[in-house]
């Protein structure tokens, strides 16, 4: 509980009567407890029920190097992947995390360590595995090969082994300093053994802060019980020295000769405040800005003389604010004994105040928007205001302050010339001595409280006595949380169960927190959450072998000792690390929140956010099944977590009364190990492992709903969590034996399980609702698979139902008659059919009169032969008493059609005949038949069931055989109407004349007698005129058209589709009596007939109107036709000039002789006509095969063939001798006779083309 400092004293003395407390639920043991039992049971029950908000892990015995020879902690801070531990015997143990392995050992002080603090802070984490493993490997080659204390057989005797070197790695580069009472403070380098100084202040030192740029101003700030307030700058490595503070000149020259390298450069020490008795916490801020002490007055806050701005330059370790201790009584007496607890809060590094934000191997979630408190003004504030600020916290006694710390403003107005302002936001009065705070969420304090005894214990309670000799009723520390905003605790107290607890005082306790690790979504899914942290700071837990390559140990235990190194000036003892400290991991290191450290003189405890799989565990041991259920479902890897932690073999060693049903210390905390280590379950053995995990918890789920008679939420949860077919038919039968089928039925699988479930539990479940209700049933049916159950024993149920005569035809159900019947009827048609008798439910859908139903069985197990000897019947499924005497033929098509395409598609399968389907329908009903008619219409047209179902095809191949198959139906259905033509010939006439047009001029199977005189009977003109022509009768059909039908256009086109000059005749003698169509002649007649004979044809003085615009339009016809003529006439001479120019052309072309030569191969040439190959010489005649020459004196013919001869040779060839040779051309002198004038030239190719007008000779003999 929290209280408003300043609040009345009778709340001050309320402090000391709280005499219980909570542990885990518990009552703890030697306190005093008020009102009755029954109070105290209720209490205990309440508090049982609430969840603990933090988990606990001992470290103790990860730490057993730190206790060893009796030694008892007494200072403590944990930065990055570093803990540092200070101990009354002057020892410091510098720790890696979060293996705990000892980096380093040192003895630094003759007694008690009083404070220590790390520069810089926090320290730098890790570089990347992989980088830091090569640094390391880089520093094994370079240094001797270290060794272990006590085990190297080579050590020299009387001189100390020299400890293994600690990596010079970034985050090892750091300083450690520390203060003692012995009046020292110790500042040492983790890296380098010489690298260390120690100074004297004479007084016991208390607290000292190291400055974060240590490295480079080595500058610290100390104080103790002297009072004052002191800042060391500079002085020498490896040397021990004495304080100058206060020294006058002699310190001055000192440093202004040191300045110059001419002093003896032991430092400078400075005063920065007095007198305000002793000092006892001194802390430097996160950014380096502020530095907050607190003495016996009060708390203070200075500038330091880091990261000064331009207008801050005069600022340097200037005094900011004073808080005042509060103005109590006690305090007057307590302020110098109680010791203050400072803590600088990174607020990017704090939980959510979500509790549902647990996480499970996984990083944890960015921080909500952060709280700021302010008493009596609004919390929230400007973002950039924020940024600027640096939180503090203290708590000092029974008081804790929460406060901000923002920079001055340089510009001008009210706050100008301010170095920085301090705001109090909060002050909170506990019940309790603060040992310890931190924030734990923006809105939750964590303070470590130190309860005093009771009331019967006097004011020294408060004192702790001097030495190690404590009395001994002190009682065990607690950890609580408390709102920020309500002052109240959010949870009970936890207790630490701590060892030696009851000799201990507030002051031997010690708190300090590691900040949440904040990684974001996107590299946590890349890299792994593990690997990210500080490039593999937490990745001990996925390779345990490997033991952290930032500061983990590199001795061995085979290797020989090194080369003792000199002893550091100061004289200080460095001892070697423990071995054996190669363990695996704690595994609450690994996890990424915030983890808690709680020291005390004899333990370590780490208390960290609990995760999911901690959150399922207490909802599980809570007999909360419905989260836990929940859980599980959303998050299966809470389940893996515990399975893991099966199978590992680590001790339990709890700080925490364990709650019911919590297993080993692994249960509460996350391992990664087994995701990469080979003994880690596989992957399937896992999710076999989670499936049993959320059968376990629903079973005891459902288990608890029955037990409290909640049977509808049982059988919901029933569906939900059951999953195996045993499972199932367990609980239905226990539903079952309490009559709840209504509950569990609607949730019972309606798929199949592996295992199955039992079809007994179907029939079970049906068979109840066969006598209970029908209308359930029928929906259970219509949701359940038949192959979930057998048919047979609910057929059986049903018909003894139907047998008990009291559900009928008439019965009345709810005012529906026959309701319950129809119900049964329609379930006991679907059983018969999983049952394999479809012929029994088509006679169960019959009754029922169900024409749907009942034509999907006809359709699907192809049962029309069970009706072939009732087809009338069957067509009139669908059609009502009413209906056949009244409806229009459209709805009795609409509602026979179904049947009839059944009927047709039976007929192409040669089942149901067309003969047997005529002959009942002419039988039932007669002639005209409007249902034969619908049956001879579907044959003809194609219209079956089977071409109905395709219709719904959609892709191009599909449409196309879908297109195929309904043409070759609806020609095997014309087939089998023409086979009954005389038959369907009245039905068309009667119902569709369309149809009988169409019929007329396809089939051919019809008599066309009868055909005639039903078209004459009915006066279907062009039908007629069709027949006639058929017949050949074309004049009584163009009289006709010209008699009947008056259509001289109709006339015209049939006498030109008759393509008969004497129908032209005809017509035009027909038409001389009727002006109108001697109009039309001239109008539409064209070409077709000769104009002339048409115009004398008219009787002179008959009255023709429209005649001058009709002889108009065929003068103009043909002028039109002739001027087509004329240009068709002109084109083909144009066409034929052309092609005469180019043979003449060719012909004028000179050829092209190849002069012969000696030696020359033959060629094959092959003949233009016949294709046969011929072998002739090239440039030779064939005739003499002599070879041509440049100047031949004869004659040279040359064909197209390629073959060239002289003219005598061509000639003698062909059986002309020389004289047969004209004159002319013998006594031609070619060489002189043949100029460039065409005239003599055309007269020799005529001479030449008579002799030789049989063509080439050799193709000649060939063709022959």
């Amino acid at each position: 509980m929290a209280l408003e400092a300043g609040d009345s004293e009778q709340e001050d003395d309320n402090k000391d009567r709280l005499n219980t407390r909570a542990s885990n639920g518990k009552m703890d043991h030697g306190r005093e407890t008020q009102g009755s039992e029954g109070e105290e049971e209720g209490e205990e029950e309440e508090e049982e029920d609430e969840e603990p908000r933090l988990k606990y892990a001992s470290l103790t015995k990860h730490l057993k190097p730190v206790y060893r020879n009796g030694d008892m902690t007494s200072a403590f801070l944990v930065g990055g992947d570093k803990m540092v531990i200070g101990t009354h015997n002057g020892n410091i143990h510098v720790l890696s995390l979060p293996s705990y392995t000892s980096i380093r050992v040192y003895h630094a002080h003759s007694t008690s360590v009083s404070a220590v603090s790390i520069s810089p802070f926090p320290p730098p984490l890790p570089a990347p595995r992989s980088n830091a493993n090569n640094r390391l490997a880089s520093a094994q080659k370079s240094s001797p090969a270290p060794s272990i204390a006590g085990t190297s057989k080579s050590s020299t005797p009387g001189r100390s082994p020299q400890p293994p070197p600690v990596p010079n790695t970034a985050s090892n580069q750091i300083y450690i300093a520390t203060s003692s009472l012995d009046g020292n403070v110790c500042v040492a380098s983790l890296t380098d053994p010489k690298d260390v100084m120690l100074r004297n202040f004479g007084r016991p030192v208390q607290g000292v802060a190291l400055s974060p740029d240590y490295k480079n101003d080595h500058s610290y700030l100390s104080g103790g019980l002297a009072g004052n307030l002191i800042l060391t700058v500079g002085g020498r490595s490896g040397t021990s020295s004495k304080s100058n503070a206060g020294a006058g000149a002699a310190a001055t020259a000192s440093g202004w000769l040191g300045a110059i390298g001419l002093g003896s450069n032991t430092g400078q020490d400075t005063i920065l405040h007095s007198g305000e008795g002793a000092i006892r916490t001194i802390q430097w801020s996160l950014s380096g800005k502020y530095v907050v002490w607190v003495n016996e007055k009060g708390i203070k806050l200075m500038r330091s003389n880091l990261h000064l701005e331009t207008h801050e330059s005069e600022s340097a370790w200037k005094r900011i604010n004073h808080i005042d201790y509060p103005d109590r009584a006690v305090w007057e007496e307590m302020a110098a004994v109680w010791k203050p607890r400072a803590k600088w809060i990174d607020e990017t590094g704090l939980e959510t105040d979500d509790l549902d934000t647990r996480h499970v191997n996984g990083p944890l979630p960015k921080s909500q928007s952060q709280t700021s408190y302010d008493s009596g003004a609004p919390l929230a504030k400007s973002t950039a205001r924020r940024n600027r600020s640096e939180k503090l916290l203290v708590g000092w006694g029974d008081t804790i302050w929460i406060t901000n710390v923002l920079p001055g403003d340089a510009s001008s107005g009210k706050r100008a010339g301010k170095i920085a302002r301090v705001e109090i936001l909060k002050i909170l009065r506990v019940d309790c001595i603060v040992s310890g705070v931190s924030l734990y969420t923006p809105s939750l304090l964590v303070v470590l409280a130190y309860v005093p005894p009771g009331e019967s214990q006097s004011s020294p309670q408060y004192t702790p006595t001097s030495g190690r000799h404590r009395r001994q009723n002190a009682l065990q520390p607690e950890i609580r949380l408390i709102d920020v905003e309500t002052k109240e605790e959010v949870s009970v107290a936890d207790t630490l169960n701590v060892s030696r607890y009851e000799s201990l005082s507030a002051t031997d306790y010690h708190l300090d927190v590691l900040p949440a690790m904040v990684i974001s979504q996107r590299t946590a899914s890349s890299k792994g959450a593990l690997e990210i942290i500080g490039g593999g700071i937490w990745d001990v837990g996925m390779y345990p072998a490997r033991l952290f390559s930032s500061s983990a140990s590199v001795r061995s235990n085979d290797s020989h000792s090194a080369e003792s190194s000199s002893r550091a000036p100061s004289d200080l003892h460095v001892a070697s690390p423990v071995p054996g400290s190669d363990q695996l991991v704690h595994p609450s290191a690994l996890t990424h929140g915030m983890k808690i450290f709680i020291q005390s003189p004899y333990d370590c405890v780490l208390a960290t956010k609990p995760t999911l799989t901690d959150h399922f565990n207490w909802l599980d041991a809570h007999a909360m099944y419905e989260q836990a259920w929940n859980l599980l479902d959303q998050h299966p890897e809470v389940a893996g977590d515990n399975f893991e932690a099966s199978t590992e073999s680590t001790p339990s060693t709890p700080t925490r009364a364990p709650a019911k049903g919590q297993g080993t210390l692994l249960d509460f905390f996350l391992d990664d190990r087994s995701q990469t280590t080979a003994s880690g379950p596989s992957q399937r053995n896992l999710d076999s492992h989670v499936e049993r995990e959320k059968r376990r918890i629903g079973e005891l789920w459902i288990q608890q709903l029955t037990k409290h008679n909640d049977w509808s939420k049982a059988g919901a949860t029933c569906g939900k969590v059951l999953t195996t077919g045993d499972h199932w038919e367990h609980w239905v039968w226990v539903f079952a034996q309490a009559d709840k089928f209504e509950d569990i039925t609607p949730y019972v699988p309606s798929t199949q399980l592996q295992p199955p479930l039992p079809s007994i539990v179907y029939e079970l479940v049906l068979g109840y609702y066969v006598s209970n209700d029908r209308k359930r049933l029928k929906r259970l049916l219509e949701r359940w698979s038949t192959e979930l159950f057998d048919a047979g024993p609910v057929i059986e149920a049903i018909q003894g139902r139907l047998q008990v005569g009291d559900i009928g035809e008439n019965s009345i159900e709810d005012g529906h008659v026959g309701r319950d019947w129809r119900i049964l009827m329609e379930c006991l048609a679907k059983l018969y059919l999983a049952d394999g008798r479809p012929a029994q439910a088509l006679r169960c859908y019959i009754r029922l009169q169900d024409a749907d139903n009942a034509m999907r069985l006809i359709g699907e197990y192809h049962l029309v032969d069970a009706v072939s000897d009732d087809i009338s019947d069957f067509i009139l499924l669908r059609v009502s008493k009413e209906q056949q005497r009244s409806a229009p033929l459209t709805e009795l098509e609409h509602a026979s059609r179904e049947p009839i395409r059944l009927l047709v598609a039976e007929a192409h399968h040669g089942i149901v005949r067309p003969e047997s389907v005529i002959k009942q329908l002419n039988t039932r009903y007669g002639t005209p038949n409007p249902y034969l008619f619908f049956y001879f219409r579907a044959l003809w047209e194609g219209e079956t069931a089977i071409g109905g179902q395709k219709k719904g095809e959609t892709t191009s191949a599909d449409r196309k055989q879908s297109l195929i198959d309904e043409r070759l139906v609806a020609t095997e259905g014309k087939a089998l109407v023409s086979d009954h033509a005389d038959a369907a010939l009245p039905l068309f006439a009667e119902y569709d004349r369309r149809l009988l047009m169409n019929f007329l001029k396809t089939s051919q199977t019809y008599t066309l007698d009868f055909a005639s005189k039903i078209c004459k009977q009915r006066k279907y003109i062009p039908e007629l005129v069709y027949l006639l022509s058929k017949e050949g009768r074309m004049t009584e059909a163009l009289r006709l058209i010209i008699d009947e039908i008056g259509d001289v256009s109709q006339a015209i086109a049939f006498a030109k589709e008759q393509g008969d000059q004497s129908l032209w005749d005809d017509l035009l003698n027909y038409s001389m009596n009727k002006p109108s169509f001697i109009r039309g002649l001239l109008e539409e007649v064209g070409t077709s007939i000769d104009p002339v004979k048409l115009v004398r044809k008219i009787p002179e003085g008959l009255e023709i109107e429209g005649l001058k615009g009709g002889l108009k339009r065929i003068i103009r016809e043909y002028e039109i036709q002739h001027s087509i003529s004329e240009g068709v006439a002109r084109v083909l001479r144009g066409e034929v000039a052309a092609a005469m120019a180019d043979k003449g052309k060719g012909l004028n072309r000179g050829i092209k002789f190849e002069i012969g030569e000696t030696n020359k191969d033959p060629i094959t040439m092959q003949n233009p006509r016949t294709g046969r190959p011929r072998q002739v010489k090239k440039g030779y005649c064939p005739g003499c095969e002599r070879a041509f020459i440049p100047e031949d004196p004869e004659l040279l013919i040359s064909f197209p063939c390629q073959h060239v001869f002289h003219l005598p040779c061509l000639l003698s060839m062909d059986g002309k001798g020389t004289e047969d040779i004209p004159a002319s051309l013998r006594d031609l002198d070619w060489q002189s006779e043949f100029d460039r004038s065409i005239g003599p030239k055309v007269d020799h190719a005529a001479l030449i083309r008579d002799q030789v007008d049989q063509g080439c000779p050799l193709e000649n003999q060939d063709a022959g």
